[in-house]
């Protein structure tokens, strides 16, 4: 069994990652999901979050989506994303303003509001700020 596999980050805009990996973890809607090489196909959708991708020697590096699907073949993991950033790229003071303006919106109650939309960008703005908050944990 190789020590390695390809993983491809894909979002709607353009390539972001695509390179020999040792570890995938990424957030699936059902739970976070470890990929080791030779794991079991399979096909997932994924919620806003961060997706750390570890290499040989222990570097890793973190993107954030904002969702999308997971597909896990013996050599290969695709993510197919909505959106998809380099972890490092977030933009921490929109991220907070993305979730205080969500959460003002959940409580004007005079407003006609699409909870399910304001449901999804405060998800969204809550991750990112947990991506970000990740990073800083590890020390980048």
């Amino acid at each position: 069994m190789a020590n390695s596999f390809t993983c491809n980050i894909v979002s709607a805009e353009a390539s972001i990652y695509s390179g020999s990996v040792e570890q995938v973890i990424a957030s699936g809607t059902s739970g976070d999901l470890g990929v080791l090489p030779g794991h079991a196909p399979l096909l997932t959708s994924l919620k806003p979050g961060p997706v750390r991708v570890k290499f040989d020697g222990g570097n890793e590096e973190n993107f954030f989506v904002s969702g999308g699907f997971m597909e896990v073949q013996p050599d290969v993991v695709t993510i197919l994303a909505d959106s998809a950033i380099r972890a490092h790229d977030l933009d921490e003071a929109a991220a907070e303003e993305s979730r205080r303006e969500a959460l003002k919106a959940f409580n004007d109650k005079s407003a006609e509001l699409d909870y399910t939309r304001a449901s999804a960008e405060l998800a969204e703005a809550v991750a990112k700020l947990r991506t970000i908050q990740l990073l800083r944990n590890r020390g980048r």
